[in-house]
């Protein structure tokens, strides 16, 4: 069996953040949030490391993040053009948004034969989510179903005072697998806990103790298969009803791929605390946060030159 491979979803265009988020500095030293992502997935196994980008981003991105990385891990660049599209089809007029995190991962087809875990370039996961992700894509194997993983995350750990977030709010049975994943694209803190709306008028309450996904997936390469063939289905209907802005989720592909039996995706649920920029204030409570791990012995002060 193929060493897993870890895929980093940089591409987005970090247009509510208002910059390019994934390369903002977190720590005096320079460091980076990808960077403490990395730094963890490299002590759990990763070896290689895909990233996710735009061409417009490439030199910035390999300056402040892929050189240094490249010392200490393969490394390998995969574009997410949004006019990458089926034979068929073409970008609408107006078009600049990414297709989305499926289209993302879509991109990567070519390069990718093994094993593979997902996550955002802008989360911080911890070190426990990136050893279990790990773990399980040693031993998936596909049978009678799609063999997949899955970390999840309490809501009410992941929201921001600052804004809405996207989050694929997950069911589990008692054996620890998904049964379904309901991407809600605006969830906001609320008077009294957690609501969601889906029209911006109308809010409906949603537990913080809710399982979500936050993109940290752990697939066969089968996924790549299905991927490419609801593209075109959801570009038929995207291209009718929203062509500047509808999005291509991984987790309703993956929510699809349950409700339909053909996959398996146990949720591995991690002790770790998430933390994340969406909004630029964000960046100032993940600058602490990094701080206070430091001053817990979780990381060194300068990370890669002291883990040489």
């Amino acid at each position: 069996m193929k060493k897993p491979v870890l895929v980093i979803m940089a591409a987005g265009m970090g247009s509510r953040y208002g910059g390019p988020k994934q390369i903002d500095p977190v720590d005096e030293y320079g460091n980076l949030l990808i960077d403490f992502s990395i730094y963890d997935a490299l002590k759990a196994g990763f070896e290689k490391i895909v990233f996710i980008i735009t061409r417009a981003m490439e030199k910035d991105f390999m300056e402040v993040i892929g050189k240094r990385i490249a010392q200490r891990a393969e490394i390998q660049l995969v574009y997410q053009d949004i006019d990458a599209l089926p034979e068929g089809f073409s970008l609408p007029a107006g078009r600049k948004k990414p297709w989305g995190t499926g289209h993302a991962i879509l991109c990567c087809a070519d390069v990718i034969d093994s094993p593979f875990a997902v996550i955002n370039a802008d989360d911080y996961y911890g070190s426990h989510a990136f050893q279990m992700i790990y773990d399980s894509l040693l031993t998936q194997c596909d049978g009678a179903k799609y063999s997949y993983s899955m970390v999840g995350y309490i809501l009410g750990n992941t929201l921001t005072e600052n804004g809405h977030v996207a989050r694929g709010v997950c069911s589990i049975n008692d054996q620890n697998l998904l049964t379904s994943v309901t991407e809600r694209t605006r969830i906001e803190k609320r008077s009294g806990g957690a609501a969601y709306t889906e029209d911006g008028e109308t809010w409906i309450p949603i537990s913080e103790n809710s399982i979500v996904s936050m993109n940290l997936w752990g697939f066969t390469p089968s996924i790549l298969t299905e991927l490419k063939l609801r593209f075109p289905p959801f570009l038929e209907y995207a291209l009718r009803e929203n062509p500047e802005k509808a999005e291509y989720f991984l987790p309703s592909v993956v929510n699809e791929l349950v409700s339909e039996g053909k996959a398996d995706v146990k949720v591995l649920c991690s002790p770790d605390q998430w933390y994340g920029v969406t909004y630029r204030p964000d960046h100032e409570t993940v600058v602490a946060a990094i701080r206070g791990l430091k001053e817990r012995k979780i990381y060194p002060p300068k990370l890669w030159e002291e883990s040489k």
